[in-house]
Order: C-alpha cells, then structure tokens, then sequence
C-alpha cells in the first residue's frame, strides 16, 4: 500500500498529547474517532480530540472522577461524556448502535463491537479510529477514498439520510473539503430523491451547517452541485445568475465570509436570514448591508464624501456595501483602495451634546433638539471635519439669530 494507505497516524506532537495519554491509561481500548482522525490523516491539526471506547458511559465517568480528572456530562443519554484535562475539552463517546431514528434523533444501545459503531456513522472518511499506538481501524475504506478525494456514505447512501437528513448538506460540506471534481454518483442519486427531507429538520440546524458550507472552500461549485440535485431550494431561494454573481466576486477577492457570501447568493437575504432563524446581530447586519435608503459607495468618493458616510455607517456595513454596489457595477473602479479607505478611517464623532447647547443659553426642548440637528448637518456637509470649537460658534449662530 502507499500513500495514505500505508500511514499510521503520529499522536506526539498533538497538542493535547499528555491529556490524550492520561484518557488512554485509564481507557487502554479507547480510540480516537472520526474528524480527529481524518485531519491527522491529511497532516491538519485536529480542532478536537473526539474518542470513542467500548466502557459504558456512567464506567467512563467513574474513571475520570477517580483519577481527579473534570468530567462534564455532556450528552450521557447518547453515551457522551466531556473530560477537561488542562483546560482542554476531550468529548467520549460509548460505542452505539443506533435502535431508532426519525431523521433527526436517534435512540441508541451500546456496543463493543467497533465495526458496528462505525456502520452508523456519515461518511467513510469519517469512519476510521485510531489506537494509541497510531494505527489505523478502517472498516469502509476511508483510507482509500481520502486519497482518491471522493466522499462516500458508508453503505447504503440512502439509509444514511434517512437517519438524519442533515447528512444531505454535511455531504457538499465534505466533498467541498475533501473530494474531488467528480461527485459520487450513488450519493447524489441518494441526496436527490430524499431532499425534500431538509424541510423537516429544524432551520437552526440547516442555517449551522450552510453557513459553514458557504464559508469554505468551493462554494460556487457546491452550490451547482445542489442546485442541480434539487437540494438548495429546500434552503434557500437564489437563481443560477446570482450563483455566477458569486462566482466572479470571488474571483475579485470576495472574502469567505457565510454573512456576506448569503447576501450575495440570495434573491432575499432579509427574508433568507429570517427563515433561517438566524441570530439577530446577523439579521441586523443584513438589513444594514441591504437597506434601500442608504447611500451605495462608489470607488470615486472624495474623502469628505467618505467621512461622511462613515459617521453614519460602521465600517463594516459601509465594507459590506461595497461588495453590493461592486456586484450591480462590475469592474468599473478600484472598489479593493476603496474598502482599505473605508477600514482606514476612524468614525468621526458629532463633538456637541445637549450640555453644549445649555452653555449657549438654548433651553430643553424641540428648539434644543433642533439647533443640535441643524449644526451636525452642517458639520456632516462639510465632510465632518469642523472640530467642536467650530462646531460651538456655529451652535452660538443659531442660539442668538
């Protein structure tokens, strides 16, 4: 065998690798499971340190407690128990079988038996384990297809969909990541008959893992791919243009941001972000980058035109902004000195408060009110540059006319 086929993974220079040492003493059969393994497999550091041991989990945590070890109970009734080591998360999970499922929640059993544990699990990329001693568990050739870039379910593509259909959009996530050019035809097979599935996962659940998928390498072409698979109607609503839209901005630098890269792809980000149930401080960006009445920035704003709007705008709106207006005017301008123009600059600050305006003798009330508007616009027109003394004697104008 060569290549990835012939490795064993190197655990030493893990960091985490003397917590990862402790759990093996008190766990000698236990593994490392799943992504850990497959990123160490393609040299990447792993995020996390996820294990998987035969030991049921209440054993587990008597284990843990024992050797003074933090134990956090993190999912028991799903065989998962949570070691701090260090400050260091390590998640453990009891071997499972899967008794019943709705595509959504599993109920499960335990097992020692590691091929079965394997059997319920995504992709076959994802289903190796790994033994203190590096070697390699490969019940579904994972080994291979992590060579040979291709993303595979483990057995029948469909079942594994069935049990949770959030493996539809985990799959173009994967493939984005991890395969090749050419995607797995049964899997795809699979994705378009069963895609109507996605409508009955919770929308939390579809906006995490889309959001992820958007903010990763490939979009463009995942995005195609569930296009044509008939998938990405049941996440968002966009067109092939506004796809090719991304496509080209990408290409200009587009950063990999899922926020921005949404606004760019959907027909309705506001009403996309809503559906999605997204986080308010998302949404609230959303409008902000999209609001009908805000002013669009052009790469040929002076710098007074360019103060002003920030006054108003956090930089990152007016940044947003930019990407928007770039994608309604194409190439026509520098918008790239534009964006570092906007990120250059600090907010200016209206210098006048009320207090100002009750030392130049004008009482609380609409007249305060509106000597105060009338003087920041006047500071605004003249692109925010009068400091506050500037700002007082035209406030004293208004006060004594």
């Amino acid at each position: 065998m060569t290549g990835l086929q012939a490795a064993r993974a190197d655990l030493a220079p893990l960091p985490g690798h003397d917590g990862l040492t402790r759990l093996f003493d008190l766990l000698p059969d236990a593994r490392l499971i799943g992504g850990s393994v497959r990123d160490l497999l393609c040299g990447h550091v792993p995020s996390d340190l996820d294990l998987a041991t035969p030991e049921p989990p209440e054993r587990v945590q008597a284990l843990l407690e024992a050797a003074s070890i933090k134990v956090v109970p993190t999912g028991l009734s799903h065989g998962t128990v949570t070691a701090v080591i260090d400050a260091r998360p390590f998640e453990i999970t009891t071997l499972r079988r899967d008794d019943e499922t709705d595509g959504r929640h599993a109920v499960v059993s335990w097992t020692s038996d590691w091929r079965e544990d394997a059997a319920r699990r995504d992709f076959t990329i994802n289903a190796m384990s790994c033994g203190r001693d590096g070697r390699i568990h490969d019940y579904f050739g994972g080994l291979a297809d992590l060579e040979a870039r291709r993303v595979r379910f483990v057995g029948d593509p469909g079942l594994r969909i069935e049990e949770d259909a959030l493996r539809i959009l985990r799959f173009f996530r994967f493939t984005a990541r991890f395969g090749g050019d050419v995607i797995d035809g049964p899997a795809l097979a699979a994705i378009t008959a069963h895609a109507t599935l996605i409508d009955k996962l919770s929308r939390e659940r579809v906006a995490s893992e889309f959001l992820r998928l958007l903010g990763g390498p490939r979009v463009v072409a995942m995005l195609r791919a569930m296009a044509e698979g008939g998938v990405l109607p049941h996440v968002i609503a966009t067109t092939d243009a506004r796809i090719a839209q991304l496509e080209t901005l990408i290409v200009r630098g587009l950063p990999a941001d899922p926020i921005l890269r949404l606004v760019m792809i959907a027909t309705d980000a506001v009403g996309a972000a809503r559906a999605l149930r997204l986080s308010n401080a998302q949404i609230a960006r959303l409008e902000a980058a999209t609001s009908a009445s805000a002013e669009k920035p052009a790469p040929d704003w002076d710098d007074d035109a360019l103060r002003r709007a920030r006054s108003l705008e956090s930089a990152r709106t007016l940044t947003d902004r930019t990407w928007l207006a770039q994608a309604e005017n194409g190439a026509c301008g520098d918008w790239n000195a534009l964006r570092a123009r906007i990120e250059a600059i600090d907010q200016p600050v209206y210098p006048l408060t009320g207090r100002d305006a009750a030392s130049v003798g004008l009482k609380p009330g609409p007249a305060m009110g509106q000597a105060l508007r009338s003087v920041e616009a006047w500071w605004r027109a003249g692109g925010c540059r009068a400091d506050r003394a500037a700002c007082l004697a035209r406030l004293r104008e208004i006060a004594t006319s």
